[in-house]
């Protein structure tokens, strides 16, 4: 991918998650965030959620852990222009391999760098020590998905009685939950073409239209035929 698209690929997107800014305040109020609290995103893309995080809670200290090159600098350009980058730091590096403790976890549509989901909750309960809390976000079939779907997103979704038993298999209590809601998944997925939208319109003779016009095709056909109201997403504000 070229690096001006690669910027431009998620350029419209407040956070890479079902979530609107109501919704996330209030998970964010159910983690109880201390004044100097640490807190870790472990696949926190820009930190967006991370930076807000600091934004409400005085001397809260945030680290945020990724792969996405693009994403990071995006985030790193945030927190300097936000006045956090004193407080908010992002590295490059996988998920599986952070081996640090934090009072307070953010882990959001990243659990299949830790292999699964019940193995995200299992690594999450070794970073978070006793009386923290942690902020876990992950998919879930909410009807029964068609072929399509499953060939999709695979087969280790859980439905969201399974992620609430694995998350007490873990260790963990729940004390929060709640699920995205349908105008949230749709401005997800809709955000999540726009940057490109807005590049091919302007650029219909680049070499690269016809791909990224064929990716934003594909992407809109799956969401609507394929896992609309199929696919669901779940917040759960862990504590053990």
């Amino acid at each position: 991918m070229d690096d001006d698209l690669a910027v431009l690929r998620r350029a419209r997107m407040r956070w890479n998650t079902p979530l609107s800014v109501a919704h996330a305040d209030v998970l964010l109020d159910r983690l109880h965030l201390d004044a100097g609290a640490q807190v870790v995103d472990l696949g926190s893309g820009w930190g967006e959620l991370l930076m807000r995080a600091a934004e409400r809670t005085h001397g809260v200290r945030g680290l945020g852990v990724d792969t996405d090159p693009v994403a990071l600098e995006r985030g790193r350009l945030l927190a300097r222009e936000r006045g956090l980058a004193e407080r908010i730091e992002l590295v490059q590096a996988d998920v599986s391999t952070w081996s640090g403790t934090a009072e307070r976890a953010l882990c959001i549509g990243s659990s299949h760098a830790f292999g699964g989901t019940r193995a995200a909750l299992e690594a999450l309960a070794s970073l978070v020590p006793s009386g923290g809390r942690a902020l876990f976000g992950d998919g879930f079939w909410q009807a029964s998905p068609k072929p399509a779907a499953v060939e999709i997103f695979g087969d280790q979704i859980l439905t969201l009685p399974e992620l609430v038993d694995s998350s007490r298999s873990a260790g963990w209590r729940v004390l929060h939950l709640s699920t995205a809601d349908q105008r949230e998944w749709d401005e997800f997925e809709s955000s999540s073409r726009a940057g490109w939208q807005e590049w091919l319109l302007a650029n219909g003779s680049d070499p690269r239209a016809g791909e990224v016009g064929e990716w934003l095709d594909t992407r809109e056909r799956q969401y609507i035929q394929d896992y609309r109201g199929v696919l669901g997403f779940a917040y759960l504000v862990l504590a053990h």
